[in-house]
């Protein structure tokens, strides 16, 4: 999977951020700031939010206009099977799962649909250690 979560993140630009807080304090804030101040573009989804880190807030990913690449997932395990439900309407290539986010029976749902899953790995973290020379 190493591999493969590096060839994810070096091919692919637009990330749905499924629960973006637009709190700083957030961890979806501050890694979602770190991917998009790393040239991917950031699609900020919750129902709860009007815009987070200068774009749009969509209510669902159903409502997002636009192709995107990656899901981003920032919702407590029981929110996810929704998610990669609506991932799979929107013919999405990737569902990610953060740190600490994981649900067997979604990603098998998922890579049952054609889609690849990472789970419970933090984008940031894994992006850095393969294109950041320096220090966070």
């Amino acid at each position: 999977m190493s591999n493969a979560i590096g060839e994810i993140l070096e091919h692919t630009r637009t990330l749905a951020v499924v629960g973006l807080s637009s709190k700083r304090r957030r961890p979806s804030y501050g890694v979602t700031a770190y991917m998009q101040s790393h040239g991917y573009r950031i699609i900020p989804v919750n129902p709860n939010e009007q815009s987070a880190l200068g774009e749009k807030v969509y209510a669902s990913l159903a409502e997002v206009p636009e192709p995107i690449d990656i899901v981003v997932i920032f919702r407590r395990p029981e929110h996810v099977p929704e998610v990669v439900e609506a991932a799979i309407q929107k013919g999405v290539k990737v569902v990610w799962m953060q740190e600490g986010v994981v649900h067997e029976q979604a990603a098998e749902r998922a890579r049952a649909a054609g889609l690849t899953v990472v789970m419970d790995r933090c984008i940031l973290k894994e992006h850095a250690k393969r294109f950041v020379t320096e220090g966070i």
